[in-house]
């Protein structure tokens, strides 16, 4: 009876649970859609819910070192709690909302190298270990923020890879404790004048926050608040802007 208790406690015979998606591809603002399928162990457990959480890795600056660590965020119930007899199968349906500030992973049907997500689904289950899945999930520009890369490309810029830190950008409302920058390497027609520009969105339903900073050479940084300027950007007139011309007038103000 005790090894029973003891193997129950480390999760031994206890439920499986499988996250089945009905599409993984999302945007900020979304919704993913699925079932949790779980089926019961060798022994009836009390489950105290079923949580839905997307995971990414996050950089960490930690001195003159940095690390990375994964963070989960926009944790939501997909259900309250119930009983779970040996070898039931239950069904949980779920609709979860995609956090509008969820970083980016994929653009024009590319992965976006160095980013990362999954939706976590957790099981917490009463005096147990708690169980829990991982599913890859790919999140897609919105329109708007399309709309300023797509700008970027025509520009001759060139994607050069994507990160999230872990932090909070000054002067801006965030819900999320961390942002993703989008960095490219500089279009001809800036060749010597810029090292890497970097691109930051923080987006709500109305609008985005558009952060833009350029690596100069001799490590002369140009922050989104001077010379280029923060942009927002509102959803609904995103369309209405000729946004590579507008891009090339703020950037070669600056650089000039």
């Amino acid at each position: 009876m005790v090894l029973r208790r003891l193997r129950q406690a480390m999760g031994a015979g206890g439920p499986a649970v499988e996250t089945v998606l009905a599409d993984p591809d999302c945007r900020p603002g979304g919704h993913l859609e699925g079932r949790v399928q779980l089926i019961g162990g060798d022994h009836p457990v009390d489950v105290s819910h079923v949580a839905l959480g997307l995971v990414t890795r996050v950089g960490v600056e930690s001195g003159d070192a940095g690390y990375d660590t994964t963070q989960e965020f926009g944790r939501a119930h997909a259900t309250g709690a119930f009983r779970l007899d040996p070898g039931q199968r239950h069904e949980v349906p779920f609709r979860y909302e995609v956090p509008w500030e969820t970083p980016l992973t994929d653009l024009y049907g590319q992965h976006l190298p160095g980013m990362t997500m999954r939706l976590r689904t957790e099981l917490e289950v009463a005096r147990a270990v708690d169980q829990s899945d991982l599913d890859p999930v790919s999140v897609h520009p919105l329109p708007a923020q399309e709309r300023l890369l797509a700008a970027l490309l025509r520009l001759g810029f060139r994607f050069s890879r994507a990160g999230v830190e872990r932090g909070h950008l000054y002067g801006v409302h965030q819900t999320l404790p961390f942002y993703q920058e989008i960095e490219f390497l500089p279009a001809p027609r800036y060749a010597g004048a810029i090292n890497q520009l970097a691109v930051t969105f923080v987006t709500d339903p109305q609008q985005m926050r558009v952060l833009l900073e350029v690596d100069r050479p001799g490590n002369r940084f140009i922050a989104g608040g001077e010379a280029f300027g923060r942009l927002t950007v509102d959803h609904a007139t995103a369309d209405q802007t000729d946004w590579s011309a507008h891009l090339d007038t703020h950037l070669r103000r600056s650089l000039s």
